[in-house]
């Protein structure tokens, strides 16, 4: 699992109790999916050039395995679970040191526009693109 960015934790990160408030764990998962499409010119520009709306969320979950608190340094990790069709699977690692502090999941798909609005388009350009960056 690649190492893709570090969070230097802080206060304001947190609820009252001193824990990371958990809607920063999905923020970071989703900085850290823009982030592997910089190299692809970002997400803007990816979209454009895939004719694509994009790049939206079907299913996002995470799993919260110890507490991570103001000070931490977290590395998240990222990886290609699984490829669909019409989809991508993302897993993701927060680690602070060597100590699991979350796992998550991401589903993605490349939406764009259909005859009955807005569907799940094809995901083999990006997935060819990806993978030629990685």
């Amino acid at each position: 699992m690649a190492h893709l960015m570090t969070v230097d934790v802080t206060f304001g990160d947190c609820d009252p109790a001193g824990i990371v408030f958990y809607p920063n764990i999905f923020r970071w998962m989703d900085a850290g999916f823009q982030k592997l499409l910089r190299p692809l010119g970002g997400h803007q520009k990816l979209c454009r050039d895939l004719d694509s709306l994009g790049l939206g969320l079907a299913d996002a979950q995470a799993q919260f395995r110890s507490t991570i608190r103001d000070g931490d340094l977290l590395e998240l990790h990222v990886s290609v679970e699984k490829w669909s069709a019409r989809s991508v699977t993302l897993a993701y690692e927060g680690r602070v040191g060597e100590r699991l502090a979350f796992e998550g999941r991401e589903v993605r798909c490349l939406f764009i526009r259909g005859k009955d609005g807005i569907v799940a388009g094809d995901m083999n350009a990006f997935r060819e693109r990806l993978e030629k960056a990685e």
